[in-house]
């Protein structure tokens, strides 16, 4: 089975420069690189009309029509893996990730992803790109996410989120006490050195958090984040480039600090947290089909209701 794809995007003039596929990619955001390459090549993917090549130059103005085929993607299988439905209709399925579920296949995680399991909850996801999957949360960060469960859903979703009218908002425990909330707007891409890390950097994409504090303790301080942008990591990187990184965060979380005079049981807690304590809390969007706004809340995971229970106890005992 197979359904065709139809989508038409103009080239910005800020995208002067850029290759074909670069280009393409930031446009059908939806489809990857490599799948819009082929798509390129094989002339599914047109320029003002005419076939073109992906390493072609852009100038501005020009006119990209996407006309093209998507078959049933069985690359991927369907397992059953339990998942907590928090909404669900003819269009968009809202769900909230456990901790320790990554979210699509890639090297070292084959299988056993959220990938798998939408694909198991509702197999005609099969016929959608990625399987409907428009945005992530990393492994171990818990909480909301929304799923598109056909094209158009996904589509209008995928613009959603470049219109930056998707509204996501994240609690936080970070280490320090931070003495106000406010914004950073500092571009995120890759780090010069290491790859497998994200960074401030000049060269990355616009990226921008609003936070504020919600309580704050001895040594550290609960935090609400909500996302203009959605890049890769970004709450992590920016409170870490803040100066106030994520507890138990293994990349950008630094060396352990301790509250002097803490109890053994909240050093324990400390050591021991076995993730980057982070979590969606609210996701807000328009449903693609009946245009209502809808607003989902997900209230703490039970770690870091414990690890802030033990904070606060930490903070009123030594006051």
């Amino acid at each position: 089975m197979s359904q065709t794809l139809e989508a038409q995007q103009r080239v910005p003039d800020t995208m002067a420069g850029l290759r074909l596929d670069q280009a393409a990619a930031e446009l059908f955001a939806d489809h990857s690189r490599e799948r819009l390459k082929a798509w390129i090549k094989a002339g599914a993917l047109t320029v003002d009309g005419s076939p073109a090549k992906p390493k072609d130059k852009v100038y501005g103005g020009e006119a990209l029509a996407l006309v093209a085929e998507i078959e049933d993607d069985t690359r991927f299988e369907p397992q059953d893996i339990p998942l907590e439905v928090v909404h669900e209709d003819d269009a968009v399925l809202v769900i909230d990730k456990p901790a320790g579920l990554v979210v699509h296949p890639a090297a070292g995680n084959p299988d056993g992803t959220l990938l798998n399991a939408l694909l198991f909850h509702c197999p005609a996801l099969a016929m959608v790109p990625r399987a409907g999957i428009v945005h992530r949360l990393d492994k171990d960060t818990t909480g909301l996410m929304v799923v598109a469960k056909t094209l158009a859903a996904q589509t209008a979703l995928v613009e959603q989120l470049q219109a930056r009218t998707v509204s996501r908002e994240y609690d936080a425990i970070s280490v320090g006490v931070m003495t106000s909330g406010g914004s950073l707007d500092a571009p995120i891409g890759r780090h010069p050195k290491d790859r497998k890390r994200q960074a401030v950097t000049a060269s990355g994409k616009p990226a921008v958090t609003h936070y504020r504090v919600v309580e704050r303790f001895r040594a550290h301080t609960h935090v609400r984040c909500r996302l203009e942008t959605g890049r890769t990591h970004q709450i992590r990187v920016h409170l870490a480039h803040l100066r106030y990184p994520l507890i138990g965060d293994p990349v950008y979380g630094g060396r352990l600090k301790l509250p002097p005079g803490a109890s053994d049981t909240l050093k324990t807690i400390l050591r021991e947290f076995p993730r980057q304590a982070l979590h969606a809390r609210k996701l807000a969007f328009v449903h693609p089909e009946h245009r209502e706004r809808m607003i989902f809340r997900s209230a703490l995971p039970d770690d870091m209701l414990l690890l802030i229970d033990y904070l606060r106890d930490d903070h009123e005992t030594m006051r």
